[in-house]
């Protein structure tokens, strides 16, 4: 018998079945279905909640005028940054951080996730999530993959890091060159209920060029309807779903009455 040469076959017939099992998560990116059988990767929280989020960032060409209108708002959103261009600009991260939003990480690089291995796959988002905790001083929990597309690689590297991958229930489609405020707006609006996570981009660098303009430019009418159907806006860490342990640690424990004065 030629053990090597049987091996090989073996190996041969197993690879569809690996290629399968690698890729099976894809199931995820089918919004509807995500949204009915999977509530928590969808990002689903209290019903009178809505989490705003934030993708490809940061930008110094645009993220600057986001966190403006937020801070003029008095709102907190998500921002899920990839760590090649946190590197480019880590006064820019600190400034979220400083601003009181929330931090969690994109990948290093906006590639998909089906094309790695998991190798490739863990190194990548541990990358991120170690330059994102080295610029602000606390370790990033969440993790969008890049195109919403998960894969098993990538499921078993974000559970070995500490991060709670989550997706969203509603998006902008702010990244075509023909994206206007309105259609923006129309867009979230459109698939848009309490408890729902909202995709945009402060960042066009994945997108047409100038596109951050019509997520800009459709925030506060955003905003505006969030508050008109009743809603509260914030960052995902006050949408009221379970969070990591490692979160929970962090948060501050409120005084006990023999402290307070």
């Amino acid at each position: 018998m030629n053990i090597p040469r049987t091996l090989r076959s073996a190996a041969v017939a197993a690879l569809p079945a690996l290629a399968a099992a690698h890729a099976a998560p894809v199931i995820s990116t089918f919004g509807p279905l995500r949204n009915r059988l999977m509530p928590r990767l969808s990002g689903r929280g209290r019903p009178d909640h809505v989490a705003l989020t934030f993708d490809d960032g940061p930008d110094p060409r645009s993220t600057p005028y986001f966190l403006r209108l937020l801070s003029d708002r008095g709102v907190h959103a998500t921002f899920f940054l990839l760590g090649s261009e946190a590197r480019r600009s880590p006064a820019l991260v600190r400034e979220i951080a400083a601003a009181g939003h929330e931090i969690g990480i994109h990948g290093w690089l906006h590639r998909p996730l089906l094309l790695r291995g998991p190798r490739a796959t863990h190194d990548d988002l541990a990358r991120a999530r170690d330059l994102v905790a080295d610029l602000t001083g606390r370790p990033p929990t969440l993790f969008r993959p890049p195109y919403g597309v998960m894969s098993t690689a990538a499921h078993l590297a974000t559970r070995r890091l500490g991060l709670t991958p989550v997706l969203w229930t509603a998006w902008g489609e702010d990244w075509t060159a023909r994206a206007t405020p309105a259609s923006v707006h129309r867009t979230v609006t459109d698939d848009l209920d309490g408890g729902g996570t909202i995709l945009l981009h402060d960042s066009d660098c994945t997108s047409a060029p100038g596109a951050w303009h019509s997520a800009l430019g459709a925030l506060p009418m955003i905003l505006d309807t969030c508050g008109e159907r009743g809603y509260s806006t914030g960052p995902l860490r006050d949408h009221g779903w379970p969070q990591p342990e490692a979160c929970r640690r962090e948060r501050p424990s409120p005084p006990s009455s023999s402290t307070v004065q």
